[in-house]
């Protein structure tokens, strides 16, 4: 039985400022890949600040369905990228795809919004792993607090 999972990230849009100061160097480079740098500028070529924080929010979201707590994230192995007719695609690759395999994920859909200073993702899937398993990146034996029933 396939169980769906989700995800969801949100990242104030000014954190992207920061990331962009120059005085702290390319930090923006170990989150983004070169192909997520460029498909986020403006027209004239700018940093568009909402569509990396959309990005980034993305990637955190995606990251969540891998299960993959205390682990760190695979920045650079979960690319967002323009997908058909613009929609956000997902293209997992290294660590990011072992883990998806690992945790039975099958196709990976993500929505992006920003508004108000934020952006927000939301991630889904579904894992073919029984939700009882060790294995599934949500399993239910880790889901109830402690002292809880």
């Amino acid at each position: 039985m396939s169980l769906p999972l989700i995800g969801v990230d949100l990242v104030p849009i000014s954190r992207v400022g920061e990331l962009l100061d120059p005085g702290i160097g390319p930090l923006l480079r170990k989150y983004l890949s070169a192909e997520e740098l460029t498909v986020s500028r403006t027209p004239d070529g700018a940093p568009d600040q909402a569509r990396i924080a959309g990005r980034l929010a993305a990637k955190e979201a995606v990251f969540k369905l891998l299960g993959a707590v205390g682990r760190p994230v695979p920045w650079q192995g979960i690319e967002v990228l323009r997908g058909p007719g613009g929609r956000p695609g997902i293209r997992l690759s290294g660590r990011a795809a072992e883990l998806a395999r690992d945790a039975g994920l099958g196709p990976i859909d993500v929505s992006i919004s920003h508004d108000a200073g934020f952006a927000i993702a939301v991630a889904t899937s579904s894992s073919a792993l029984p939700a009882t398993s060790p294995d599934h990146p949500h399993s239910q034996q880790s889901a109830t607090p402690k002292g809880m029933p």
